[in-house]
């Protein structure tokens, strides 16, 4: 019997991975994960509460910039807001931990709701219990990112975690991290909050996968719609409390002393910019600590985790989802799963490992889901990275009457296409961009001639941004449409 410790049971991935195996002869799987409640991140503090509470900003957005509906829109219920947001989340929890208890009644299944530990080489501590085990999975997900910036530990400081449960927020807010946590943040502290928001932005434009037209519109988007103020090529270099800047023999600030000022370099010179609060979007980290992976002689280095899920130092571990810091995205982590379940069956049989790679399919909820970001595939900017003969096609949202016949007239969308006619890539960023991801996965994975592709929207519907695209390759590769009539 092989025994296999899933650590982080609750998880997207490591239930994944245990309804994998679960029926597997001669598999004997131990599930512990100390979540409380269980339900996994993504339930509990990301993908799922996050959509809630924005869409409540989105119909405000809405009502707000409607010309045809005059007068102020309505205040936004805060309370209402997160009392809603836990009731669903309440619910999807349970369903999460359902799931884990149906997989703990089968005779081969044990799940253990305590904090799991690596200990000596091929054991692991669970609870007060240490157990054997010849395949150790890691599903713990991750945790806020806290940067290492002079004085903040002396100020106090909001992450995404806690955007979600706020019911009030102060005048102001400066904000650290522009990366998709951030690009989904700052517009409902805008908006729901009615901050004046200052971002921090070390580059040019925010979108780092985007192609450059995309992060201009939605750095203009959120100036222009929502009211925040970006600063570009700004580096963060201190914080500090506001106030009279009295401290003590240690260099503590006064108590009472309110707000906080953020120190930046810009443009060779050095600022500084003062708020109510300051607000942490820097991105997020494998949750590893403590979990002992040292005691099998496992470092978590760059690459310490391959394509096979596979953990670089030890065969017997392998790490899924976000807690091996490859690509925190949801469908990802599943798909890993997949891989890391088949791939304990191959190694205790001495088979080949397989490998996971997967099409670039990302979703960016920004302009609180109104307008989305969404790329599947390349970028031209990747493609020409990647060698490819390629060239790409361009279509503006507002070039589509159905846009602007549901009020969302922004934004744009590309399509990349092979010299051959091949679909490489779309990017969109507008109204349900993350809608026609999915489409355009299956265009793109399967490798579809974009001359085979029907432009067929039925109107009005969003779609037809990505019909124009369709029409513009087809030209542009200035040969017949084979699905057109001779």
């Amino acid at each position: 019997m092989t025994r296999v410790v899933i650590i982080g049971a609750y998880g997207s991935a490591g239930v994944a991975v245990a309804d994998a195996l679960a029926d597997e002869p001669d598999v004997e799987l131990v599930l512990a994960d100390n979540g409380d409640p269980g339900g996994g991140l993504c339930i509990l503090r990301g993908c799922m509460p996050s959509k809630d509470v924005y869409s409540a900003a989105a119909h405000h957005y809405q009502t707000r910039v409607d010309d045809r509906l005059p007068g102020d829109p309505p205040d936004v219920d805060l309370e209402r807001v997160v009392a809603t947001k836990d009731e669903h989340v309440s619910t999807f929890a349970a369903h999460r931990r359902a799931a884990v208890d149906d997989l703990a009644d089968r005779e081969n299944v044990t799940f253990r709701h305590e904090t799991a530990t690596l200990t000596g080489e091929g054991t692991v501590r669970i609870g007060e219990e240490t157990v054997d085990a010849d395949y150790v999975v890691v599903a713990t997900g991750s945790t806020a990112n806290v940067p290492d910036l002079p004085g903040l530990d002396s100020v106090p400081y909001r992450t995404s975690a806690d955007v979600l449960d706020a019911t009030e927020f102060g005048d102001s807010a400066l904000v650290m991290g522009f990366g998709y946590i951030g690009l989904e943040m700052v517009p409902y502290l805008s908006e729901v909050g009615g901050m004046d928001v200052t971002v921090v932005e070390h580059d040019e434009r925010p979108l780092d996968e985007a192609d450059a037209p995309f992060g201009d519109e939605l750095l203009d988007m959120y100036r222009e719609e929502f009211d925040v103020d970006v600063l570009t090529n700004a580096y963060e270099q201190s914080v500090a409390p506001v106030g009279t800047g009295d401290t003590d023999e240690a260099g503590t600030a006064d108590p009472t002393d309110e707000g906080v000022r953020l120190t930046y370099e810009q443009g060779g010179e050095e600022r500084q910019v003062e708020a109510d609060e300051l607000y942490l979007f820097t991105g997020r980290r494998p949750a590893l600590d403590g979990l002992g992976l040292d005691a099998w002689g496992v470092g978590t280095d760059d690459e310490w985790v391959g394509a096979t899920m596979q953990a670089r130092d030890d065969e017997r571990v392998f790490v899924v989802g976000d807690a091996n810091g490859r690509e925190p995205i949801l469908h990802v982590a599943k798909e890993q799963a997949q891989v890391a379940a088949a791939n304990v069956l191959r190694h205790r049989d001495g088979e080949s490992l397989v490998e996971y790679h997967n099409t670039h399919h990302h979703v960016v909820f920004s302009g609180l889901s109104v307008y989305p970001y969404a790329r599947v595939g390349h970028s031209e900017t990747s493609a020409a990275e990647a060698g490819l003969d390629a060239f790409s096609v361009t279509r503006e949202a507002s070039s589509d009457g159905v846009f602007k016949t549901k009020d969302t007239p922004r934004g744009l969308a590309r399509l990349v296409v092979g010299e051959d006619g091949t679909v490489l890539g779309y990017q969109g960023l507008h109204y349900h961009a993350d809608v026609m991801a999915k489409t355009m996965q299956v265009v793109v994975e399967g490798g579809l001639d974009v001359r085979t592709v029907p432009d067929r929207a039925y109107h009005p519907t969003t779609p037809e941004i990505l019909d124009g695209l369709f029409r513009e390759a087809k030209e542009e590769l200035d040969v017949p449409d084979p699905t057109e009539p001779i």
